[in-house]
């Protein structure tokens, strides 16, 4: 099976309008940069988005946002985009906010083909309300469904054409979740190599989870808050 496409534009080819995706990426560390841009410029809308973060103003699904392609957010942070704080305030965007914690085991049981996880996470607060609650051992716990993605859309350092993928450093954050738990798959990578060329020991995702994979072009890897001392 040749799961190597040409480009971003040629990997999302068949994403429709009211889609639901998942994004990997920890704030704008390890984003699909070069898919989000591929999905801003097809313009297609009504999208729920799966991230722990929703980018910033000008960059990652900031960009998506300004757009107006996303009609809900499913995230743990969100803190770094106005134009998201505008678009809630107003109505204008649907949000769930989850725990980090549950939204990686939502992930996790979506790719292991669990239904559903129970956890202590968000038990007497506002995460709980309309979720079934049950007790072990004397503690309650909420039961959480998994997520059900028609796409899962990560970025790896490091890519084979069967579609192993390697993350590098703290890109390793939910990518690996996700790559896992979409019914189609698509990675976009720095380096795509041949079979064989990644060493086993290495590889973090294993292909049979990859359906499409393409080597990205012109990474600008942003940070949100670049914070340094003062020089002395």
């Amino acid at each position: 099976m040749n799961k190597v496409v040409a480009s971003a534009d040629a990997a999302i080819h068949d994403i429709q309008d009211g889609a639901t995706l998942m994004l990997g990426g920890f704030g704008l560390c390890g984003i699909p940069e070069n898919c989000i841009t591929a999905l801003v410029k097809k313009g297609i809308k009504q999208l729920t988005c799966i991230s722990n973060n929703a980018g910033v103003d000008d960059f990652g699904i900031g960009l998506m946002l300004q757009q107006k392609q996303v009609k809900k957010m499913i995230s743990s942070y969100v803190g770094e985009n106005a134009e998201f704080e505008r678009k809630l305030l107003s109505g204008e965007l649907e949000v769930e906010l989850i725990p980090q914690g549950t939204l990686a085991t939502r992930c996790m049981a979506a790719g292991y083909g669990m239904p559903a996880v129970y956890t202590p996470a968000g038990v007497g607060t506002e995460v709980a309300e309309g979720k079934e609650v049950r007790n072990f051992n004397g503690k309650d716990y909420l039961l959480e469904y998994a997520f059900d993605a028609d796409y899962a859309i990560v970025k790896a350092w490091k890519g084979d054409k069967m579609g192993n993928l390697i993350f590098k450093d703290t890109a390793r954050n939910f990518n690996p979740l996700m790559a896992m738990a979409g019914k189609i798959t698509i990675a976009e990578v720095e380096e795509l190599v041949e079979p064989g060329q990644l060493h086993p020991n290495e590889i973090h995702t294993p292909g049979i989870y990859v359906h499409r994979i393409f080597q990205g072009t012109n990474y600008e890897k942003r940070i949100e808050q670049k914070t340094v001392r003062k020089r002395i």
